[in-house]
């Protein structure tokens, strides 16, 4: 029998047709929004699902979603949410404090409009034609302290960054003037950065005169590559608080429009989201849009009707608004304040406004955008705007006069100088590491005691009982608890696995991510044990001892700059962790230059930002081709200059413990570049006795104890190194001494030359490396060999010069190979 439906009584008819109306709205409205304040990019566009409704309820609708602000947000999955945003978007709103917003946006735009009279022809990038995003971050800020913050993490490229620095982060303008005045130039000599790229820390301080600590990141010009920084930096600030981090700490992230849409490191950052190990609780994204690139058009920037649409993917709320309507963009900073806190989610806030100047100061935009310039020069500034709509065009002008006053006597402070202005304070975790070039005083001892060293084995070889270990892996747990009891040599995978457990029992946290390293790339590390039957995970080395120290272990996702820059900014603000990132291969760091050049190798010197972050980077010649074989040694050692990193390839197992503590224990907070091996993990030459892991420290030297007085010496590092022993072996030479350069950088130059002096009949010296002439670390050795050489002949053994790094035969890779050896002995 079918069942007959009754027909909807009229109200609820009429209440189901209204939800219809809306629920096109709420999903398209969007795109009929007045976004544009000079109306000339993102015009309202026809769509015939709206343009055709009218009515009470179309009418309300349109006015709520097509408005000043457009929001993005029916694509998101979850009903709650949606529900929720629609809720604050069509609630009533509320008239903020609009003698506040003036206040900023007045300051703001006399703040640029001061330092391009005194200072014309100076580069600032001007934040004029979006300067609500001062009262947008004013918002945001205050209602932050209403949410339990206590401190907020700013990243944001150079545009209108001065300004940030003044309004928000409370840096004295005084200051800003002084940097203008170039005041004090030899104290940055050789160092130092440009106004618009260095950090700042300070207090925003609310109407009430509560206060919200604000860390403004360093950055390069690079643009989209402080955001991973920052959320590293966000994360470490959250874990050293505990459970309540991600309510106390939280991170807001200024892109540029053409910047979001087309940087790629973004792409990596913003799928950090929501991954263990990177997330932080939800993160405010404000697009500065100026609807621009440098000279490019928004519809030559990106293929979607807006820069924003790369957020979609991650299913979360996009709203767009116009800049020239101050209380709409406060509005929406309550909302997205709220969500982040609400759901622990990101949110994006498109904030579409114009360029006033020129991409800088010194740049002529009417050359490339007559038509967009000429308006923009008859546009008034907003603050005019919005005196005029709310009826204070009278007090505005009084304030303006007061405002200029102030900078006029912030000006004559700042000129008056005598030093660079220091914009940022570190915080007092940082106050027992140092930087600054090597002294012999920074020297520890890192050697561990055997008792401890197999106290830690039966840890790290053990699972729990009933636990359902691999059979392979069964295997190594066997084997590590063998080498822990000194029954036989230890490999890499366990030197390491010893160094970890030894910093964490002493309450040193570790930190390592990577692709695949909870494994390891080699099948080497095995940190996480899986039960091959329910698949629950057990870490040994988290259960040490009982007080231990923080460990984690994580794949990342398949990312290099994104996940480097994380985590070289969570080495930032916590130097007690040993952190490290791994390479699957090491050249894949070459998709991650920008953070090693800008961050890695330059903060120091720029920024004065110190950082312990260790690279593993797999590195040797085994016959796998162009891309598995060289981490590219020689890029690292042209960035070395004033000790500003440590680049190292330890030959043995010991030497690898050693050098990973050596990295923690000691105050000398700087970078390490380690060269790891592949084939070498599982070479019995370069496994150590447990002896060798209770030695004082780390040999940057390794010299020759079979060979004494020798008559050649042959100088190397790493993998090599082991095929030219087995190479001597074989022709029962005994009278050619091998040494091992285990640190390239700073140049262990008396060590060496220590080694040399001990083999003073030595006819000549020989640097043998693997890779071509024009690669790895020979331009680097040969000018400081022939100096330690002592007028004896100093020469090399290598690949011939190649545009690539390795053959992709293995076996043209073994006839080299073997040339190599035989050519190291002729």
């Amino acid at each position: 029998m079918t069942a007959i439906k009754q027909p909807m009584p009229p109200a609820d008819l009429a209440d189901a047709q209204r939800e219809r109306t809306f629920d096109l709205f709420r999903s398209w409205g969007f795109l009929q929004a007045n976004l544009d304040p000079l109306a000339m990019h993102v015009p309202p566009l026809p769509f015939p699902e709206l343009d055709g409704l009218d009515g009470p309820a179309a009418d309300e609708a349109r006015r709520i979603y097509c408005g000043t602000v457009g929001v993005e947000f029916m694509h998101i999955p979850d009903r709650e949410e949606r529900r929720w945003i629609a809720e604050r978007m069509e609630s009533t709103v509320a008239t903020p404090d609009r003698s506040r917003i003036l206040d900023l946006l007045l300051r703001a735009e006399l703040f640029e409009q001061s330092i391009q009279s005194r200072y014309l022809g100076t580069k600032r990038f001007s934040l004029e034609g979006i300067t609500a995003l001062i009262p947008f971050l004013d918002q945001v800020m205050k209602s932050a302290i209403d949410s339990g913050a206590e401190q907020a993490v700013l990243a944001m490229s150079h545009r209108g960054r001065l300004s940030v620095m003044v309004h928000i982060v409370g840096t004295s303008t005084a200051d800003i003037f002084s940097k203008f005045e170039d005041v004090d130039p030899r104290s940055v000599l050789g160092g130092g950065d440009v106004k618009y790229h260095i950090g700042a820390t300070g207090d925003y301080v609310a109407p009430d005169g509560r206060k919200l600590h604000v860390h403004l990141v360093s950055n390069p010009s690079h643009l989209e590559a402080v955001d991973p920084v920052a959320m590293g930096r966000t994360r470490a600030k959250q874990v050293r608080r505990g459970d309540a981090g991600p309510e106390q700490v939280f991170a807001v992230v200024i892109h540029g429009d053409a910047a979001f849409a087309g940087q790629g490191v973004w792409a990596e950052t913003m799928n950090f989201a929501e991954v263990p190990g990177y997330s932080v609780g939800g993160s405010i994204h404000v697009i500065a849009n100026n609807l621009i690139g440098f000279t490019t058009e928004p519809e030559e920037e990106h293929s979607s009707r807006f820069a924003s649409s790369l957020a979609r993917r991650n299913n979360i709320p996009i709203f767009h608004v116009n800049g020239e309507d101050p209380e709409a963009v406060v509005r929406v900073a309550q909302i997205a304040l709220d969500y982040r806190y609400t759901f622990g989610r990101d949110i994006v806030v498109d904030i579409l406004g114009y360029r006033r100047h020129g991409h800088s100061e010194v740049d002529d935009p009417t050359i490339t955008q007559p038509l967009v310039y000429k308006r923009i020069k008859e546009h008034p500034p907003l603050w005019q705007l919005y005196a005029n709509a709310i009826g204070m065009s009278h007090d505005a002008g009084a304030l303006a006069k007061h405002v200029q006053e102030e900078l006029n006597e912030a000006q004559k402070k700042g000129a008056a100088a005598t030093k660079q202005p220091r914009m940022a304070t570190l915080p007092e975790y940082w106050s027992k590491y140092t930087g600054g070039c090597y002294k012999k005083e920074y020297d520890v001892n890192t050697g561990v005691s055997a008792e401890e060293l197999q106290r830690i084995a039966g840890v790290i070889g053990s699972a729990p009982n009933g636990f359902h270990v691999h059979a392979k892996v069964k295997k190594l747990l066997d084997q590590r608890r063998e080498m822990g009891a000194g029954k036989r040599p230890i490999d890499y995978g366990m030197a390491e696995a010893l160094a970890f457990g030894t910093l964490l029992a002493s309450g040193t946290p570790v930190r390592l991510s990577g692709q695949d390293s909870r494994r390891g790339t080699f099948n080497q590390r095995h940190d996480v044990l899986i039960d091959t039957e329910n698949g629950d995970e057990y870490l040994p080395l988290q259960h040490v001892s009982p007080d231990q120290a923080r460990f984690e272990v994580y794949n990342s996702t398949l990312s290099e700059a994104g996940v480097m820059g994380f985590e070289y900014g969570y080495s930032r603000d916590f130097p007690e962790t040993l952190t490290l990132w791994e390479a699957q291969f090491g050249d894949f760091a070459n998709s991650a230059q920008i953070i090693i050049d800008q961050f890695i190798a330059a903060g120091e010197d720029k920024w004065n930002l110190l950082s312990g972050l260790v690279l593993l980077l797999p590195h040797g010649y085994e016959g796998q081709g162009p891309e598995h074989s060289s981490a590219r040694i020689e890029r690292y050692l042209q960035l070395a200059a004033r000790d500003n990193m440590q680049i190292c390839q330890p030959s043995n197992a010991a030497q690898y413990f050693h050098l990973l503590r050596r990295q923690i224990i000691r105050p000398w907070r700087k970078p390490l570049v380690v060269f790891t091996p592949k084939s070498m993990l599982r070479n019995s030459d370069a496994a150590s006795p447990l002896a060798d892991f209770s030695a004082p420290r780390f040999l940057n030297v390794l010299p020759d104890r079979q060979v004494e007085n020798a008559s050649r010496v042959l100088l190397c590092s790493g993998k090599i190194g082991h095929e030219l022993r087995e190479e001597r072996k074989r022709r029962k030479d005994t009278l050619t001494a091998i040494v091992f350069l285990e640190q390239m950088y700073p140049f262990p130059e008396a060590e060496l030359q220590a080694e040399f002096d001990r083999h003073q009949n030595a006819r000549e010296i020989v640097w043998v490396q693997e890779e071509p002439a024009n690669m790895g670390a020979l331009w680097f050795v040969m000018p400081r060999l022939r100096r330690l050489a002592k007028g004896r002949p100093a020469r090399s053994i290598k690949r011939s010069g190649s545009a690539s790094p390795a053959t992709g035969s293995a076996k043209a890779h073994e006839l080299e190979q073997k040339t190599l050896l035989a050519l190291a002995f002729a």
